[in-house]
């Protein structure tokens, strides 16, 4: 999803942020997300360029987050909801996205391979609260359920 296409305008303080962003990862940031919750910075970026912009162990993150003196964090575009659900949630492995419309809001359920769930959660719930704010921002996703996939329960059973 472009940010041409998702209608968001960005302040000057983003703008800074995006170009300090790029001048040390040398990977142009598609967004810039302010999570005040969190205290973190999430940078949007192409697909396959997050390792770039990460760094090598983690280098040009810790330098950011000296230079930003708050958290940093770097999530892959996304095209469709299903692709930025996984990749917000990363590095969870991500196994089932379902879109539910409830009383007129739009609900994703993301499903997590077995063992997983706590990863797609994050401490104190970080990761999903990331995954929301994007897919609120770019799809006016209303809320985002993460729940462990159950391969039992995928399909209807027949009752003998």
């Amino acid at each position: 999803m472009s940010l041409a296409s998702s209608g968001r305008r960005l302040g000057n303080e983003e703008l800074q942020m995006m170009g300090l962003f790029e001048n040390i990862t040398k990977v142009p940031p598609k967004d810039c997300v302010v999570d005040t919750q969190y205290n973190r910075l999430i940078f949007v970026v192409d697909k396959g360029l997050a390792g770039l912009a990460v760094g090598k162990n983690g280098s040009k993150i810790r330098m950011l987050r000296d230079v930003f003196k708050r958290d940093v964090e770097v999530v892959e575009d996304g095209e469709t909801i299903e692709e930025l659900a996984k990749s917000t949630l990363y590095p969870a492995k991500i196994v089932q996205v379902e879109v539910k419309e409830e009383g007129g809001r739009k609900i994703v359920v993301a499903r997590a391979a077995p063992g997983q769930l706590g990863i797609a959660i994050g401490r104190q719930g970080r990761n999903a609260y990331r995954a929301k704010l994007l897919l609120s921002r770019y799809f006016g996703i209303s809320d985002l359920r993460v729940v462990e996939f159950n391969p039992g329960l995928a399909e209807p059973r027949n009752q003998p």
